[in-house]
């Protein structure tokens, strides 16, 4: 094989220590030379230096934990870095050694057999860390929600079965005034919101309980807890408001597109950048996010087409996206789920759909376009015999003769 790299390295990355080999070809001979640095800032610079004395142009690492990033952030900008994905650098069964691993990758680097890996520019991993941690912190007040309410049913209070949002502004009202030590029931009834849909019965009713000092503690803790978590998604929300303002542009024609609010387009740009440039095509992107069959194919046979896991917070965001896309009447998104969820079920639909979407994305940030819906009669209108043949089929299942007659 050709050598497309003469001079390049490969480093194997652990939590103290990394571990490099620097491999240049001259001719047909090729000569290593490897060295063991600490992951310190002064070690790091160290391999820099290091590198550059031996004009390195290519660096290869792998991808291990968050590890890896104090190294790409220190050796970026003098040689380009590629980032592998440990599965697909596997080392031969055998041979595993810090000294052999970083040989390998260099080796594999030299001879262009590694697909480097997305690595967004600093702005976008910022953006991305800012709503990934969102989305964590949302979990967690889900999480404390939950125990506050088991909570309750411990002390006998059916507040769940009255109120639908705990957290509301009669839940919340309720559960500060028992947290303060507050036992009758005709009180606690009167806190509720007017417009609350329960009776005044019905809240005395379910507000009868058994409120031991142990379950005012607990409630307190939690909500003590969603509190502050609250106050941290809002300081959230702000410094992301904060860091779209370069993306603005891009953030105004997204929110065009059916299920598309801002909240999830910060997400979709913080996973996938604004640089369409890193994916050749909508295909690439697609499968990198994991919305697309699997390729899993021996002796002429499939064995499986189901998506991989992708992603995880793109995907989620996507899915989440194409439901509220599915339930806009008049859409392509629309027309697109019912007509998949009547063949291949709603699972298979809704995934479709969220494939479409991205699709749709990648498109408008490629070309800096707007959204144009294709209508709820795109199908009918793109495939008029197919249309007519699953219609005429259906009325023939029902017993109903039909003579098809072309205007």
């Amino acid at each position: 094989m050709d050598v497309l790299y003469p001079r390049c390295a490969g480093l194997d990355i652990h939590a103290q220590t990394v571990v490099g080999c620097v491999r240049i070809a001259t001719g047909a001979a090729v000569r290593r030379e490897h060295r063991t640095v600490a992951t310190t800032t002064r070690g790091l610079l160290e391999l820099a230096q290091w590198l550059a004395s031996h004009q390195v142009t290519h660096v290869a690492m792998e991808a291990t934990g968050v590890y890896w990033k104090p190294v790409w952030h220190v050796l970026e900008g003098p040689c380009t870095l590629v980032l592998a994905n440990a599965m697909h650098i596997r080392n031969i069964p055998g041979r595993k050694s810090d000294v052999n691993d970083a040989t390998w990758i260099a080796d594999l680097l030299a001879l262009g057999l590694i697909r480097s890996s997305f690595v967004p520019p600093a702005p976008i991993q910022e953006l991305r860390d800012l709503t990934r941690t969102r989305t964590q912190f949302v979990r967690e007040i889900a999480r404390h929600t939950q125990r506050l309410q088991k909570t309750l049913e411990d002390a006998n209070l059916k507040l769940t079965e009255v109120i639908s949002d705990v957290l509301g502004v009669s839940g919340r009202a309720i559960v500060q005034a028992v947290i303060a030590g507050e036992r009758d029931a005709d009180q606690l009834a009167r806190l509720a919101h007017p417009r609350l849909e329960a009776t005044r019965a019905e809240l005395v009713e379910a507000l009868t309980g058994r409120v031991t000092a142990h379950h005012r503690f607990m409630l307190a803790l939690h909500l003590q807890q969603i509190t502050t978590l609250e106050q941290a998604v809002a300081d959230l929300d702000k410094r992301i408001e904060d860091m779209l303002r370069p993306f603005r542009a891009a953030v105004d024609r997204l929110v065009s597109m059916p299920g598309l609010k801002t909240r999830a387009v910060a997400v979709i740009i913080a996973e996938i950048g604004t640089d369409m440039t890193r994916f050749p095509t909508a295909g690439h992107l697609l499968s990198w996010a994991g919305l697309c069959p699997r390729l899993d194919e021996s002796a002429g046979k499939r064995r499986s087409t189901r998506t991989r896991k992708g992603t995880p917070w793109l995907k989620t965001t996507l899915v989440q996206v194409a439901w509220a896309a599915a339930r806009t009447k008049n859409s392509y998104f629309h027309a697109q789920f019912l007509r998949i969820k009547s063949r291949r079920g709603p699972k298979k639909a809704i995934l479709a759909v969220a494939a479409s979407i991205l699709t749709a994305i990648y498109v408008m940030l490629r070309d800096d376009t707007r959204f144009l819906d294709l209508g709820d009669q795109y199908f009918a209108h793109s495939d008029k015999a197919r249309l007519t043949n699953r219609l005429v089929k259906r009325l023939r299942d029902l017993g109903v003769e039909v003579e098809i007659k072309v205007a």
